[in-house]
């Protein structure tokens, strides 16, 4: 089995883009927007910096289809979770009224 090589720049440039996304996440709390902007503006980040390690740190870019197929499979049980714990959390208002 062969395995892709990844050249040391493109680790060090996801490294820089990392090290961006933290700056703007410390930027990005001291700010006050308005709403629930914080929290969106916030997990926005987190969002992107977890997609470039998950892509490159941990090799998922250059795996094979099976590797994606349980990569997949593992973000879709973990949105049904998701789903599953913020449906009980909206609907326990009304049970105490």
């Amino acid at each position: 089995m062969s395995e892709h090589i990844v050249s040391l720049r493109i680790y060090v440039t996801i490294f820089l883009a990392l090290l961006v996304g933290t700056a703007l996440t410390v930027v990005a709390g001291l700010q006050d927007f308005p709403g629930n902007l914080n929290v969106i503006i916030a997990l926005t980040i987190a969002v992107v910096k977890a997609t470039l390690v998950v892509l490159y740190f941990m090799h998922v870019r250059y795996s094979s289809r099976l590797i994606w197929v349980v990569f997949t499979s593992a973000l879709f049980w973990l949105a049904i979770l998701f789903v599953f714990t913020f449906s009980d959390y909206l609907t326990r208002g009304w049970l105490s009224g």
